[in-house]
């Protein structure tokens, strides 16, 4: 598996500090969200904000789910919440999660796209217009393209991009997809990518990203 690397020019000058992280996850994410949030320490300082596709007339229990499992607090999103460090939002079923340009949160139920709602694309492009150079994106297990549109967006604006190894993936369609159209700056299982995530709480930037799994 090849992954985008930094240049030489590039690799040596310090990048913004991540202020925010955009994770999809879809079939097979509560696994792979379960290493990654649980690897992050109470000082945390980003905050993260998840799309995790379920059933739309499914009641949402992942607020239930992981707070037992992170050190962070974790929410179900609400509209026009504040983005607050340190904290975790899921989307709620059924709405699309956006961030605004002023860093809160907004709440949609336009069109699906890509056959979801929520949908990662629309969190990564809203995300990646609001944080730019300051926005890490994450896409994990799933069976579909969502995130991979997105994350070409957000590459565009200056993120960061991590892609789980499909190869490590339940359903490896949604980082085959990410990594074929956008490439990524690291292509990792979910135990590297939560020991590179948990890595940013002591560090104010990352020179350099690696692709050992």
């Amino acid at each position: 598996m090849s992954t985008s690397q930094p240049s030489p020019a590039s690799a040596s000058v310090p990048r913004p500090a991540v202020e925010l992280v955009a994770i999809g996850a879809s079939a097979g994410g509560v696994e792979a969200l379960s290493t990654l949030l649980g690897a992050l320490p109470a000082d945390f300082p980003a905050a993260l904000a998840i799309v995790l596709h379920i059933p739309a007339d499914r009641d949402s229990l992942l607020e239930t789910l992981f707070t037992p499992r992170c050190a962070l607090p974790v929410r179900e999103v609400e509209d026009k919440a504040p983005i607050e460090p340190g904290t975790v939002y899921f989307a709620a079923p059924d709405y699309h999660m956006l961030v605004e340009p002023d860093r809160s949160f907004a709440l949609s139920q336009d069109d699906a796209v890509n056959f979801s709602r929520p949908s990662i694309d629309l969190l990564f492009e809203s995300a990646a217009i609001a944080y730019r150079e300051r926005l890490l994106a994450i896409v994990l297990t799933g069976g579909s393209a969502d995130g991979a549109d997105g994350l070409q967006t957000v590459r565009r604006m200056g993120g960061r991009a991590w892609v789980q190894d499909p190869a490590s993936a339940d359903a490896p369609a949604m980082p085959s997809f990410a990594i074929e159209r956008a490439g990524a700056d690291l292509v990792a299982g979910p135990a590297a990518l939560a020991r590179s995530l948990a890595a940013l709480a002591h560090t104010h930037t990352m020179l350099h990203e690696s692709g050992d799994r």
